[in-house]
């Protein structure tokens, strides 16, 4: 995460979008997890014709892109007992919360309580990694009603 093109990477996302609606995507959401969450967020603050952003933990640096210039609509989902501060941890998802608000685009910031970094990964390697870091895995059913909340807001944003 620390040797990438921030900046590339958004430009990535913008061909992508752009190249998505050039082959007949009437509406193109972004989404991520943790860098990719990030890049979700500015995606929706950096390129004008993305329709919808989800954000799994991850929030972009104030230099890379300010969300209370959000375009479009963002969710965001993080676990309460994340640690990574300024980046994924409580402390970030309410700051984002308050500059979506700012933005005055749709959006939906939840935090799962008992929940780290990470809990969507459902492999058994991040089972695994989050075990050895000490850090809660037992929660399917947050998993469940983060994706649920995906598919509903993805479906309300990006059905023409």
């Amino acid at each position: 995460m620390d040797g990438l093109d921030w900046q590339a990477a958004v430009k990535d996302i913008a061909a992508s979008v752009n190249w998505l609606k050039a082959n007949g995507s009437k509406k193109v959401g972004v989404t991520g997890f943790c860098m990719g969450g990030a890049l979700s967020i500015a995606g929706s603050v950096l390129v004008s014709e993305v329709d919808a952003a989800v954000a799994f933990y991850g929030v972009p640096s104030s230099q890379l892109a300010d969300p209370a210039q959000a375009k479009a609509p963002v969710q965001a989902h993080f676990g309460e007992l994340d640690s990574f501060v300024g980046f994924s941890d409580i402390t970030a998802a309410k700051a984002l919360e308050e500059k979506l608000k700012a933005s005055g685009v749709p959006h939906e910031v939840h935090i799962y309580p008992g929940n780290a970094h990470a809990f969507m990964n459902r492999s058994s390697d991040g089972i695994q990694r989050r075990k050895r870091m000490g850090m809660p895995d037992e929660d399917e059913a947050a998993v469940q009603l983060a994706w649920s909340r995906f598919e509903t807001w993805m479906t309300r944003y990006l059905s023409s």
